[in-house]
């Protein structure tokens, strides 16, 4: 039986993909790349906001031409749509034949088997602990960066976001199957390993914190690149940020979410910090790796957001100046604390005025942070042939920095010299040092 697998969403999702393709590829199935060809298709969905939801919807609704042709195709919602929406889905779009939640692809295999004899399936339980300890992912990837979950779920219950009704509470990984992985990554050449969770640096492994499983993978696979995100702004501690600043493998980046410049709004969030205590934990980051990047998400138009709230997200963003944001307008998403007890208040034409401003400064910001690397001369692993140019590679720094330069006989996947000679708004041009 052929499977097609599409990707939504995170860098979570992505490696959830990656998890479901090892469990169906066990069990027999055959992964495909061509649509027509497929037994079954699998959508594996975000619900975080309303845009890439509707994108969803939208694929689904062409998707389902499919079934008019093969009359035993069947279709699956996988991930956190799946457990947002529940049955839900199959009143929605009736031609629907499987659902399942992050927590319960180990079941794939069987519950695809029963779609035989034409029931319908779901399974969106959520689980108390990680369930995919012993499964290597199925990277169909580049070869150089790989994604590594080391936490599953969310236990900061923010009023605006759904991953802890989608993804469950938190749940982290055994270390000695984090380092297993990192090995198995490493002997298969890959140059980067890319930690990921919800809050990354919330792991906790009975006695075991974050930054001392960091400095655990730092020691174990000590040529490859270590990268984590996302992390939350209350969890940056001392000890994290010296573990960074002594391994020169792990990168000098931090993503770390503002949210909102207005600390009235940030309550409303229930996120666990002031804007003062925001602008302190930047300033514990830049007194110990100064060098060091940040970027951020920042949402617009949350309930009762006022102009003043506003502006002082404006003020925020030039106080500190993050290396580049994901912006985006807030949307009210069903089942969460601002659903049921906020207003949604702000008219949308405000939302869109609010964020066009908020992109255009950090835009600004961006570039201004991209040209104070000019001149500089900085490690690059080269990621592939920039889109532009085929005369061109492109690559990443450890500040996760886009760079782009002429080939010179170098390869895909090593590392190189790089000064930097010129910056566009959102990319580092240099050339190799020989």
């Amino acid at each position: 039986m052929k499977f097609y697998i599409e990707t939504y969403g995170c860098q979570m999702n992505i490696y959830d993909s990656e998890i479901i393709c090892s469990i169906l590829l066990k069990s027999g199935f055959i992964k495909t790349s061509n649509l027509k060809k497929a037994d079954i298709i699998l959508l594996n969905t975000c619900s975080i906001r309303e845009k890439p939801e509707k994108k969803i919807f939208n694929r689904f609704l062409k998707i389902k031409c499919f079934k008019k042709t093969n009359k035993k195709l069947k279709l699956g919602i996988v991930g956190c749509l799946a457990t947002h929406y529940k049955k839900k889905l199959f009143e929605k779009f009736k031609f629907i034949d499987l659902i399942v939640g992050p927590d319960s692809y180990k079941k794939l295999p069987e519950m695809i088997n029963k779609l035989k004899n034409n029931n319908k399936e779901i399974d969106v339980s959520l689980a108390n602990k990680e369930r995919y300890t012993k499964i290597i992912p199925n990277r169909g990837r580049n070869g150089i960066s790989a994604f590594l979950s080391i936490i599953r779920g969310c236990d900061k219950m923010c009023t605006f976001c759904i991953v802890p009704y989608s993804r469950g509470r938190e749940k982290s990984r055994n270390p000695n199957s984090i380092l297993k992985e990192c090995k198995l990554l490493y002997k298969k050449g890959y140059k980067e390993i890319i930690l990921l969770g919800q809050n990354v640096d919330a792991y906790f492994w009975k006695k075991m914190k974050f930054f001392q499983l960091l400095e655990l993978i730092a020691k174990t696979v000590p040529l490859m690149r270590i990268r984590f995100l996302t992390s939350y702004p209350s969890n940056i501690t001392k000890n994290l940020l010296k573990v960074v600043k002594k391994y020169s493998n792990i990168c000098k980046h931090f993503h770390l979410p503002l949210q909102s410049g207005s600390t009235r709004i940030l309550s409303l969030m229930r996120r666990k910090y002031t804007v003062e205590e925001f602008l302190l934990i930047i300033k514990r980051i830049k007194k110990i790796l100064p060098d060091c990047s940040i970027s951020s998400d920042i949402m617009t138009g949350f309930c009762t957001e006022t102009q003043a709230d506003h502006r002082e997200t404006i003020r925020i963003m030039n106080l500190i100046k993050f290396n580049f944001s994901f912006m985006f307008k807030y949307s009210s998403r069903q089942g969460t604390y601002a659903y049921r007890k906020l207003k949604d208040n702000v008219p949308n034409s405000l939302k869109i005025s609010r964020l066009n401003e908020i992109i255009m400064l950090q835009k600004s910001h961006s570039f201004y942070r991209l040209k104070q690397n000019i001149g500089k001369i900085q490690e690059v692993l080269i990621e592939g042939i920039s889109k532009k140019d085929e005369k061109y590679y492109y690559g990443r720094n450890s500040n996760n920095d886009i760079i782009v330069f002429p080939k010179n006989k170098s390869k895909i996947g090593s590392y190189k010299k790089v000064k930097i000679i010129n910056s566009t708004f959102t990319t580092l041009i240099g050339e190799i040092i020989p």
